[in-house]
């Protein structure tokens, strides 16, 4: 291969851009060798990075630095000195960065009132996205909505942009390939052998990143939109991590410890990385590492290290994060590989992660408007299965005794009863964290928890039953899914979920399992909606609106976003309790 040039596998992808100094910013790339991967904007800024080395594959993470806070500036993506991208037959707009305003200056401005991050932030959010069909092939779930807000901004450059683009987890399906995936793994191993046509491997891992990003209208969207993620059950498998005895099974099976280790792997690689700012990926001690080994080998070995010590000891490895958009914070929490899974200490989030939590929500106080808590598993579900869920639990913890344990186990693991309402201490202290948050000076105009995985997308506002009730708006904003779909039978289940049928019900269970009432009582007060989705939060000063956009098929077979709801948080009155 000696004399042939480095070509650009997968990206451009913006991923960190800096609200503070509105002067740095990071794009990920995949090349197909090792190079020097450097990024030239317009005005001047720039920075290089050479590849580092995982599984064979080739990758750069490059700060940018010189960047003008308040502008746009378009940029192109070098390897060994070549230009690389924009592609050569690119019908689409440049791929530009806008850095934010940044502090105020010495006369207290900070620009205009259009510039980005002068009076607030703009962010985009939803869950579960299959890769789409080829734009020649017939989609059978319907379009992708994230495709389709990629198709439309680059058909008007002039159009408004979110600043901040939050993908709530399922970025990809390791357990649920599409046919095109599935041939292509039969052209690699026998499929009768498990795992079958599930991903077996980090190769095939990259397979799924492939299908998924090299789209190329979202390729081009998520080179000029940052980007922050977050991983669920369906980027390792579904209902991961669901109890000690599933984990225990999983772990009995000859493919799984190849599985969860590459599943880690790659996305510490794929995504996680990205999430960090240049300050964050400079005190990180395996990055460091794994950049610099100079054994093509070394990095694969130190990556693969870390992910048996995440896999073997949870608490080691962080993947929740932090991020403040001027005055809104966005703490994106992992509810997946932080879970404590033994039935006597069955927790959401370890201690060290609750602290974590805790510690960056009341950090500052009066410090932001709105905290924004990312976390795949909505917080508040409809309340049938948020009362399911916590019986269900009950039973498995034994409180009906050894049968009715052994019975819940195995309508938790059908059922999917897995998110916050299954893990009832874990519910109480979120909740508890939310009304301390948002009560008392400096408490902040809104608290918004930012879900998805449910596949169908509501509002709801919970009421403290006249307790202890907090200054703030709360809102849990479930938006899912991206590109997926859900059984009519799922549906009609949901929107029983919210009936006061389904309260009573929930009732009945509660009182068979012991459980109490929850801390809160809560109403639904958007939706249900059904179909694929993007929301989109527009934070100004301590204003909050919502819009719900959903993608749907016009005129030739071609996808528009249609927005099915767009309301003001901050206005109006919060729900009476009807039960």
């Amino acid at each position: 291969m000696t004399g042939t040039r480095a070509g650009l596998r997968l990206g451009p992808l913006l991923r960190h851009v800096d609200w503070e100094t509105g002067t740095t910013a990071t794009v990920w790339v995949e090349t197909d060798r090792p190079c020097t991967a450097e990024v030239r904007c317009a005005d001047g800024a720039g920075g290089s990075a050479a590849t580092f080395r995982v599984e064979g594959h080739h990758y750069a993470l490059v700060t940018l630095t010189g960047l003008t806070p308040g502008t746009t500036t378009a940029y192109e993506v070098l390897l060994d000195g070549a230009r690389v991208w924009p592609l050569p037959d690119s019908r689409r707009p440049a791929s530009t960065i806008t850095a934010p305003a940044g502090p105020a200056s010495a006369d207290g401005t900070v620009g205009t009132v259009d510039t980005v991050g002068a009076d607030g932030v703009t962010v985009s959010f939803g869950s579960c996205r299959w890769a789409a069909a080829p734009q020649d092939e017939h989609d059978p779930i319907g379009p992708d909505a994230l495709a389709t807000l990629a198709a439309e901004l680059a058909a008007d450059p002039a159009a408004d942009r979110p600043d901040v683009l939050l993908l709530l987890g399922d970025q990809v399906y390791a357990d649920e390939t599409s046919a095109a995936t599935r041939a292509w793994l039969a052209n690699r191993r026998d499929l009768a052998v498990e795992p079958g046509p599930e991903v077996a491997d980090y190769e095939e891992y990259t397979r799924l990143y492939d299908e998924s990003w090299l789209a190329p209208d979202v390729r081009w969207l998520l080179s000029t939109v940052p980007s922050l993620m977050v991983f669920d059950d369906h980027d390792v498998v579904d209902d991961w991590n669901t109890s000690a005895s599933w984990l225990a099974e999983m772990r009995a099976k000859p493919w799984w410890r190849e599985r969860i280790l590459s599943g880690l792997m790659s996305y510490w690689v794929y995504q996680h990385l990205g999430n960090l700012s240049p300050a964050e990926l400079a005190a990180d001690e395996l990055f460091t590492a794994v950049r610099t080994a100079h054994d093509s080998d070394r990095g694969t070995a130190l990556l693969r290290e870390f992910a048996e010590r995440a896999d073997a000891d949870p608490a080691s490895a962080r993947w929740s994060y932090r991020r403040d958009f001027g005055r809104t914070r966005l703490l994106m929490v992992d509810t997946r590989a932080a879970r404590v899974l033994t039935e006597e200490h069955r927790a959401m989030l370890d201690p060290a992660e609750a602290r974590w939590l805790r510690e960056q929500a009341t950090a500052e106080p009066g410090a932001y408007d709105h905290l924004l808590i990312g976390t795949s598993l909505p917080w508040l579900l409809p309340p049938l299965v948020h009362d399911a869920e916590s019986w269900n639990a009950a039973l498995a913890r034994g409180v009906r005794g050894p049968r009715w344990a052994r019975f819940g186990e195995d309508v938790r693991r059908r059922a999917d009863l897995e998110h916050w309402a299954a893990f009832p201490d874990s519910f109480a202290e979120l909740t508890e964290l939310i009304a301390d948050v948002g009560t008392g000076d400096g408490a902040p105009a809104t608290v918004c928890v930012l879900s998805g995985d449910v596949h169908h997308a509501y509002v709801a506002e919970p009421d403290w039953r006249g307790a202890g009730e907090p200054d703030s708006r709360v809102f849990q904003l479930t938006c899912s899914p991206v590109h997926n779909s859900i059984p009519r039978s799922i549906r009609w289940g949901f929107r029983f979920g919210w009936s006061r049928t389904g309260r009573r019900l929930g009732h009945l269970l509660a009182r068979h399992g012991r459980t109490g009432r929850p801390p809160v009582h809560w109403e639904r007060t958007g939706g249900p909606w059904f179909g694929n989705h993007l929301m989109t939060l527009t934070l100004r000063g301590r204003g909050a609106r919502l819009r719900l956009d959903q993608a749907r098929v016009a005129g030739a077979a071609e996808a528009v976003l249609v927005t099915a709801d767009e309301r003001d948080l901050t206005a109006g009155r919060r729900p009476t309790p009807t039960g």
